[in-house]
């Protein structure tokens, strides 16, 4: 797959699905996906929305339960996908991208 089908394949919202997850791998699942399976998980998964433009928004669960979002940059860097928030120089996560489906995303732990 190239870089432009990947990036059309990755511009939606992610959730991390640690029912899913095995000793190396994390998985993450479209938003709708889980929706539509009717899966429940206990407090907020990480999720994590990529445009295609490059815009980044990550939600993650906040102390009080809430759901506290943060914008950055993403780009893919190889085999890797780069979040990029502050300072924008270096990323500030790196994901090993193992493989990429349309209702799959599959990274390194």
């Amino acid at each position: 797959m190239d870089e432009k089908d990947l990036s059309e394949v990755l511009d939606r919202e992610w959730m991390h699905s640690r029912t899913e997850d095995t000793e190396a791998e994390m998985i993450f699942r479209p938003t709708s996906y889980i929706e539509q399976k009717g899966m429940r998980f206990r407090g907020i998964p990480e999720t994590f929305t990529l445009k295609r433009d490059g815009t980044l928004i990550k939600a993650v669960s906040a102390p009080n339960d809430a759901r506290q979002e943060s914008a950055g940059r993403w780009r893919l860097e190889g085999d890797h996908l780069a979040f990029y928030t502050e300072p924008p120089s270096r990323p500030s996560r790196l994901l090993h991208i193992v493989s990429v489906e349309r209702d799959r995303l599959v990274v390194k732990k």
